[in-house]
């Protein structure tokens, strides 16, 4: 396999393992978890499970002291997105949440072409917009209000997370092992949500069968394989095109809420997401590089 396409599936896999977020959060906060308390013991289990594995795999956990503080920052982005999401979950619909978290591909490319002078390319432009496009026929909400404050949630989520898929590729972070790079992005992000549960004071227990899967499928699928496939794809396929794919999020989402949670499958998201399809092929037949 090619490094495009492995990129490709990287990306793929990355967008669809994020998209998951709503298929876990939701039920613990349905069993009345807060939020820091869910996104503690995400980041808790999925540092955790990344640890096991790099000890597994004999990688080494070493850093540049150079690379700390970049590293530090990466995490700290990571876990506000993360935070600012999962607020969102309370403030709105998770499936128009997650359609309006897409806006991060727009702001990866204006950040690509405004300040590192990527070279706009035609296909890469079409896609985005024809992303954009389905996403918002995925957002449409029936005619309910949205939130205000949950938009404010979603955007700040979807700027915290642009600046680290481009940091991700443009800074000092590319120079360290995906591996060992999400192990610290994960441990650097933990102490987040130590502010809002007063250390742990308010750290609610795991004390049923579902609370505990929950928990272990929010740190291995949205974190451990979601953030490790992102790295991965940045690299091979570069950002813009990367985020490009993470069209496929909120296709996920829409079909979690579709035959999880009951919600009504319409005509309209069958549209949004035939249109998403066609971007990522757009996307994936685009294999020149950045």
């Amino acid at each position: 396999m090619g490094k495009f396409r492995l990129g490709v599936l990287c990306g793929t896999l990355a967008a669809v393992s994020y998209g998951l977020n709503p298929l876990f959060a939701v039920p613990m906060y349905r069993a009345g978890f807060t939020t820091a308390s869910v996104l503690f013991y995400r980041y808790l289990f999925a540092a955790l499970l990344m640890s096991g594995l790099m000890l597994l795999r004999r990688k080494k956990f070493a850093v540049p002291l150079k690379q700390v503080f970049p590293v530090a920052v990466g995490g700290w982005l990571v876990s506000l997105s993360s935070l600012f999401l999962f607020i969102s979950f309370r403030l709105m619909d998770v499936g128009i949440a997650s359609t309006i978290l897409f806006t991060y591909p727009v702001m990866v490319a204006v950040i690509m072409v405004a300040v590192f002078h990527e070279k706009a390319n035609v296909s890469v432009g079409a896609a985005l917009a024809l992303a954009t496009i389905g996403v918002s026929l995925l957002s449409r909400s029936g005619g309910v209000p949205v939130s205000w404050s949950g938009l404010g949630c979603v955007l700040l989520s979807s700027l915290s997370y642009a600046l680290y898929i481009v940091a991700v590729r443009e800074s000092s972070l590319r120079q360290i092992d995906p591996e060992t790079l999400i192990f610290y992005v994960l441990w650097f992000g933990l102490p987040i949500y130590l502010v809002p549960l007063h250390g742990l004071s308010l750290l609610q227990p795991l004390q049923t069968p579902l609370s505990w899967g929950c928990a272990l499928g929010l740190g291995v699928f949205p974190s451990v394989v979601s953030f490790s496939m992102i790295t991965i794809s940045i690299r091979l396929i570069g950002p813009t095109r990367a985020a490009i794919l993470g069209a496929l999020e909120p296709v996920t989402a829409v079909g979690i809420g579709a035959l999880v949670f009951g919600e009504r499958f319409t005509l309209r998201l069958a549209i949004g997401i035939v249109i998403i399809l066609t971007a990522v092929a757009l996307v994936v037949r685009n294999n020149s590089k950045n």
